[in-house]
């Protein structure tokens, strides 16, 4: 059964950093394109970041500069690396494998607040 493990969410204050980390079984990054998603309260899903198998990486408008997505093949994972964290980047946030119709994580919340 494939799983998607992710960790690294908390509370943060406004302008720190946190790195989510998304470690896969039964599927690899290496083959298949990995993101993040998120869903803020209210509100509907939407992509963060992604990186394709040949490693071109894509962001939400909303993140670029500030979020960085990278895979490490040899440990199966991918992170998300997120700078200046603002409120409005409240949310859970879920790793995917193979696209929108592929495989999920069970989320991470992460809340930046003061």
């Amino acid at each position: 059964q494939v799983q998607l493990v992710e960790s690294g969410g908390g509370l943060v204050q406004p302008g720190g950093s946190l790195r989510l980390s998304c470690t896969a079984s039964r599927i690899s990054f290496s083959i298949n394109a990995g993101g993040w998603y998120r869903r803020a309260p209210g509100k509907e899903r939407e992509l963060v970041a992604f990186i394709t198998m040949g490693s071109s990486v894509n962001y939400a408008d909303s993140v670029k500069g500030r979020f960085t997505i990278s895979r490490d093949n040899a440990k199966n994972t991918v992170y998300l690396q997120m700078n200046s964290l603002k409120p409005e980047d409240t949310a859970v946030y879920y790793c995917n494998a193979g696209g929108e119709y592929g495989y999920w994580g069970q989320g991470t919340q992460v809340t930046v607040s003061s």
